[in-house]
């Protein structure tokens, strides 16, 4: 019969299931960065400089928005905003303050504020990038990672903020906290 062997106070849980997928979909964005790193920087020594800081990039969004990802511009800001719903939702249970105050003036709690956020978008930021990376090779033939590491952010962390933060508001002030 196995028997089980008690765990000291200093040694880690063992990775569970959900982070197994996180380290799974971190190492294949890093993997398709780390493809992309040469061509963008032969890319930046012909033209002098960096994609992300450049004209191009500005005129490369609309093909973005109307190319075969566009409905990922859709399909992750929704998934942050109702993540960010629930999570406002348990703050204002918790009696923390409304995320985006928290994250500001709140000292003692900003670093908690943060890694729970972190912890709530942590695959779908991981995805945005990798997303970002690999729609650039479609639509534009090469892929960019200082933008990836950019684009992909922005849709999933503004409206995860802002909607954790108002949902917070609007339980606090409706009083429908249970």
């Amino acid at each position: 019969m196995p028997t089980s062997t008690p765990r000291t106070s200093g040694s880690p849980d063992p990775p569970s299931r959900a982070g197994w997928v996180t380290l799974g979909i971190a190492g294949l964005t890093l993997l398709v960065l780390a493809f992309s790193v040469p061509g963008a920087l032969r890319d930046a020594y012909d033209q002098g400089g960096f994609y992300l800081f450049s004209r191009a990039f500005l005129e490369d969004i609309p093909k973005r928005l109307t190319g075969p990802g566009r409905f990922r511009f859709i399909l992750q800001p929704l998934i942050a905003t109702i993540l960010g719903i629930r999570s406002g939702l348990v703050d204002a249970r918790a009696g923390r303050p409304p995320y985006l105050l928290g994250l500001v003036t709140g000292r003692e709690q900003r670093r908690e504020l943060a890694r729970d956020g972190l912890r709530s978008i942590a695959n779908l930021l991981l995805m945005g990038i990798l997303l970002d990376s690999v729609f650039q090779w479609v639509i534009l033939g090469q892929s960019y990672p200082g933008a990836a590491l950019v684009v992909g952010p922005v849709l999933i962390t503004t409206p995860y903020a802002i909607a954790r933060a108002l949902s917070n508001r609007a339980a606090r002030s409706s009083g429908s906290l249970r």
